[in-house]
């Protein structure tokens, strides 16, 4: 379900230019806002002459109503219906310290008005005001055009593009990741520093994978709870052939991490998915995860936290679910295509057709009957979205790159989870990735979002990223 946003308004104005431009200048933003499903915040007429900024009056007033209802804004815009007063603008959002993405708008002026009656000079207004936002050391956003009339097509579309910046940088400011259990030691590419993560807003709540498995052990079979779990896993996808015995195993798997996620306010996970699971608890975990993931708490293999990280950023942005998937084969001769896959624990949503099965490479080792669990099927053709979130020891920093790409309909015969994507340049890409020293895995969501998470994690939590554009 998508988050219902609140947005601060801020009306700049500057006495001297014409004052029934700000008048209805600010009843145009405010009805766009309301048609677009936003809600507002905003000094009225009441409150200020036309509802806007000027005046150290009024930007008291202005600060004291962004911060009375800090609790509810998500983000700001700042919009010129005039050139505006940029000491007002800057030192309004300096008082109210709200720490939140802002988006500075401007209106166009018309070729035959540009009297003194009925120009409206926004489009140099918004570089003084852009200017002083920079002096003060508070970052904000643009629009791809410098001005843009409110009621046009694309300042629409920039406002839910804003909108999705807002619900990154809030959600991962302050996020929580589960790690369920140590990463596999064989798996040295998925360590990560809990510490650089804390600097950065995002904390890491642990446990071990035996307290996992005592409290599932304990867990009476006729439990109301783990009943309810059961038919949830049976109804999430296709379960023909499965043991009961492995289903009821992940209704009680599930009954214990999700009640671990609640109590500890956690807004994904990464989970130790093999091979104690298998050997010790006799499931694979892939299908919990997937019904996690596909409820919007983003659930990483291999205890790849900063890889939940990547996961979450993406449902974020987009509000659909996201999966983690390896950079795994080259796709025939074709420099931009390869295969991208897992074993699988992808939501369902995700695929094209999936059903439940078994987790045959690991099946191998432990046994087939302490495999059962995974998500297999073709991921359905489409654009998406990639990112990859890393911490860098050398430098202290969380690094991250983002981009495009498409899955395809090309033909595909594997197991897992698993589809073509085209990626312009993947060579490049695939050259960055190398250098830089990421990890083998990477993040999608079936959405065209890489624009927001470059803005997001780039501008405002200065994260160092690389936007993979191609040409």
């Amino acid at each position: 379900m998508a988050k219902e946003m609140t947005l601060g308004v801020l009306v700049g104005n500057r006495g001297f230019f014409p004052n029934h431009l700000v008048e209805e200048g600010r009843k145009e933003v405010l009805a766009v806002l309301a048609q677009e499903g936003f809600k507002t915040v905003a000094l009225g007429p009441e409150d200020t002459p036309f509802g806007s900024v000027e005046s150290r009056a009024d930007i008291h007033k202005c600060a004291d109503l962004f911060k009375a209802n800090a609790d509810k804004i998500d983000g700001i815009i700042v919009t010129l219906p005039n050139f505006g007063d940029e000491r007002g603008i800057a030192e309004s959002l300096r008082e109210a310290d709200l720490g939140l993405p802002i988006l500075i708008h401007a209106f166009p002026d018309e070729v035959g008005k540009l009297s003194l009656q009925d120009r409206r000079d926004s489009f140099c207004g918004k570089i003084s005001a852009c200017n002083n936002l920079r002096q003060m050391g508070l970052p904000y956003s643009l629009t791809t055009n410098h001005t843009l009339a409110p009621s046009s097509a694309e300042f629409r579309e920039e406002l839910h593009w804003f909108a999705g910046v807002c619900r990154v940088v809030n959600g991962l400011n302050g996020a929580r990741i589960g790690a369920i259990g140590a990463r596999p030691a064989a798996f040295r590419t998925v360590r990560y520093s809990e510490k650089i993560l804390q600097v950065n807003g995002i904390s890491v709540e642990v446990i071990d994978l035996s307290e996992i498995f005592g409290q599932a052990e304990r867990l009476d079979d006729n439990a109301a709870l783990v009943k309810e779990k059961l038919e949830a896993v049976k109804g999430y996808v296709p379960v023909e052939g499965v043991p009961e015995g492995s289903l009821l195993k992940m209704a009680k798997f599930a009954a214990v991490v999700e009640n671990w996620m609640t109590e500890n306010e956690l807004d994904a996970s990464a989970i130790q998915c093999w091979t104690a699971m298998e050997e010790y608890f006799g499931i694979v975990p892939c299908a919990v995860m997937s019904m996690m993931s596909n409820q919007l708490l983003p659930s990483a293999c291999e205890v790849d936290v900063t890889g939940a990280v990547g996961m979450y950023a993406l449902a974020l942005a987009s509000e659909r679910p996201a999966a983690l998937l390896d950079w795994n084969n080259n796709y025939g001769e074709d420099p931009d295509k390869c295969v991208l896959f897992h074993c699988s624990n992808l939501p369902k949503s995700l695929f094209q057709d999936v059903k439940m099965g078994c987790q045959d490479i690991i099946g191998q080792s432990v046994g087939t009957e302490n495999a059962y669990g995974t998500c297999v099927g073709r991921i359905a053709p489409g654009p998406f979205t990639f990112a990859r979130v890393s911490t860098d020891d050398e430098t202290g920093e969380i690094k991250a790159y983002v981009g495009e790409g498409e899955f395809t309909k090309d033909p595909l015969d594997t197991f897992g989870g698993a589809g073509v994507a085209y990626v312009e340049d993947l060579q490049d890409l695939l050259a960055y990735i190398c250098t830089q020293g990421f990890e083998h895995h990477v993040a999608v969501t079936p959405a065209e979002v890489a624009p927001v998470l470059e803005e997001a994690l780039g501008n405002y939590l200065d994260w160092d990223v690389y936007y993979h554009a191609g040409e």
